[in-house]
Parts: C-alpha cells; sequence; structure tokens
C-alpha cells in the first residue's frame, strides 16, 4: 500500500492507473492551445493570439513571448480529460506531440505503460517500481486488457490465451534502442508465463499448449 495526499493506494492503484494532479484545472480555452514544432521531436505548446491563411501567431507556455509558426508546423493540443490516457488511439486529435505529451505526463506519475493501438510502449523508470510482483501477476491472470491498465503482463497473458483457445503458436516482438529493457521486458514475459502456465487446467489436468516465441530486436 502507498499513501498519497493522506489516501491509502495499492500498488495498481499508484503505479498503474492515472490519477491527476491535486492541483490541476481544466483549460476552459483548451481549443486555442496548440503544439509547435521547433525541430526534430521538439515541440513547445501555446495559445493562440492571432492567425493568417498560413500562420499561427501564440503565446508561448506561461510567458508574454509570442511567435508565428507556420499552420503546417502546428498541432492542436487534446481536451485536458484526455491528460494520461490509457490507450494513445483513443485521443482526439492524434498526432506526434498528442502521444509524446500523453505517455510524458504518465511517465512523470510512475507510469510507465502505455497502450498504442495493438502496440504497449514501455519506458525505463531507472529506478525499482513494484508492479512485477506474485501479487500483481495474479491481478493480471484472465483478464480482458481493455478491462485492465497496460502492462506487460497483460500483453502475455493476451498471447497465452489465445495460443489455448486457438492452438496456434503465438509471437511477442519486443524491440527498442540499446538500454531501452527488451532483455528486461522478456524476463517479466517469462516470468508471467512461468507463473500461469497450467493454471487453466481442470481436475488437476495439465493444459496442453503449444509455443510462444519472444524475438527481441
Amino acid at each position: 500500500m502507498t499513501a498519497i495526499s493522506g489516501v491509502s493506494l495499492t500498488h495498481y492503484e499508484r503505479y498503474l492507473k492515472y490519477r491527476r494532479p491535486d492541483n490541476f484545472k481544466f483549460q476552459q480555452d483548451y481549443q486555442k492551445w496548440v503544439w509547435a514544432s521547433v525541430g526534430q521531436d521538439q515541440y513547445i505548446f501555446g495559445q493562440i493570439t492571432k492567425q493568417t491563411d498560413e500562420n499561427y501567431t501564440i503565446m508561448v507556455g506561461d510567458s508574454n513571448e509570442e511567435k508565428t509558426y507556420p499552420k503546417t508546423k502546428c498541432f492542436h493540443m487534446n481536451p485536458p480529460k484526455f491528460d494520461g490516457v490509457e490507450d494513445c488511439s483513443q485521443l482526439p486529435q492524434l498526432h506526434e506531440p498528442a502521444v509524446l505529451y500523453n505517455i510524458r505526463v504518465r511517465y512523470d506519475t510512475d507510469l510507465i505503460h502505455t497502450y498504442s493501438g495493438l502496440f504497449l510502449v514501455i519506458l525505463n523508470p531507472y529506478k525499482w517500481i513494484p508492479i512485477y510482483t506474485p501479487e500483481m501477476v495474479d491481478y493480471y491472470v484472465g483478464k480482458r486488457r481493455e478491462d485492465i491498465a497496460p502492462h506487460v503482463f497483460a500483453m502475455g497473458d493476451t498471447a497465452y490465451r489465445t495460443m489455448l483457445e486457438s492452438k496456434k503458436n503465438q509471437s511477442m516482438l519486443i524491440t527498442g534502442e540499446s538500454g531501452a529493457g527488451k532483455t528486461e521486458n522478456t524476463k517479466k514475459v517469462i516470468q508471467y508465463l512461468a507463473s500461469i502456465a497450467g493454471r487453466g487446467g481442470t481436475e488437476g489436468k495439465p493444459v496442453s499448449y503449444t509455443h510462444l516465441t519472444l524475438p527481441t530486436i
């Protein structure tokens, strides 16, 4: 259990479910806010103060500085209610800065797992987070992906259940840059599969299954 602002939370609630900050405020005029591209994978946000057919002039962040950018390099922000959404594909304004921002918002609150459609994005937390415990394994067994928070265990369970039901081999592709955590996440999937294999049997009979492959790139 973990306490935040006097509220006791389970590790599932604390490290896998997004909770808005206590000082969170809804922007009433969010439709006037945009992300502006200022370099490769670099964006600033600001409020539109004026526009022409080709450009937006925005007030950058909380400053009084105004800058003008081509509309082609500006992307509208999402309503604040979508901050920290578990699946980036649910964002109404779906573009690179919106995805990066959502993942960053979640990461800043120790939520390292985020879905992006069929994929699961996992960021290296560079610290220990208690979300790979035997209790967490039990929490994810047999749950549908849409009914539970993003986690590598959810992906492992989906592949495992699909294998049992279809009686066909399943694969999970784990990819990322050097040091991103491919090996560690492969270990977590193996940990999960080793823990749940055979649980679906009845009257002590083992479940027969084929193969799960876990290639890493």
